[in-house]
């Protein structure tokens, strides 16, 4: 009975902190201490999400739409020039719409120029070492609203995996100094569960791109002379872990 006691309280001790519902029954046969922890792992980035996209602005709709094509086609030509194939390069998003923003000086020749603007944008999937020279060669295509990194990890089922580990880990140990304190012998996990958020699936880039950036340089609308210096940043994953382990 004394076993059974101790078994409840700890379960209510941590019961605030539980992430998912679960139902435990405590009794003589189940004495346990419930346990939910958080922790993290990290790694390097090895996979760069950049905004690549432009925006042009036109008297009519037809004519708009006419250079945003012409724009649209030089951009992306100018990215598979570096190696990068159609599934490295996702739209996320495009659309004409009636230009409403002038700037209080432009006298009306000048907006009657500007009567509607055509957007597009990608999101491309390249190594971070090739990212500053994706960004430079869209530039130089015309991609004027481009740069914005996201920076994502191919494996990150082996990530998520680690902080799982990490978190239970430290529910062991948090378990540990629950049963020293009640003055009971912690006994084996008996159960055990993880939560970690929703993952997009990101497609890898090829091993052993060959950037050709003589070829990528030509053809532009604007010159763009060096690439930027970009350095990865570091990616986390966050697990739950709920543990339920035996007290003897």
């Amino acid at each position: 009975m004394r076993f059974l006691k101790l078994a409840v309280f700890a379960f209510l001790l941590v019961l605030p902190g539980l992430v998912r519902a679960q139902t435990i029954q405590i009794n003589r046969e189940n004495k346990t201490i419930a346990i939910s922890t958080t922790d993290e792992a990290a790694a390097t980035a090895d996979i760069a999400a950049i905004t690549i996209g432009f925006e042009t602005l036109g008297p009519d709709p037809q004519s708009t739409s006419a250079e945003a094509g012409k724009l649209s086609h030089a951009i992306l030509d100018a990215l598979h020039k570096l190696g990068l194939d159609d599934k490295s390069i996702e739209s996320s998003g495009q659309g004409l719409q009636k230009n409403t923003e002038f700037e209080e000086k432009e006298k009306p020749d000048q907006r009657a120029k500007q009567q509607y603007i055509f957007r597009q944008s990608w999101e491309v999937s390249a190594s971070p070492q090739s990212a500053a020279e994706v960004i430079r060669a869209a530039i130089a295509a015309g991609a004027n609203q481009s740069g914005a990194i996201n920076w994502r990890i191919s494996d990150r089922k082996s990530l998520q995996a680690k902080a799982a580990e990490a978190a239970l880990v430290k529910a062991r140990q948090v378990a540990e100094n629950m049963a020293e304190g009640l003055h009971v012998k912690l006994g084996a996990l008996i159960y055990a569960s993880n939560e970690t958020p929703n993952a997009k699936i990101y497609f890898a880039p090829r091993q052993g791109l060959v950037l050709n950036t003589e070829s990528a340089s030509v053809a532009s609308y604007i010159t763009v002379p060096r690439a930027l210096e970009i350095r990865p940043q570091t990616v986390r994953e966050e697990a739950t872990v709920y543990a339920v382990f035996a007290i003897e």
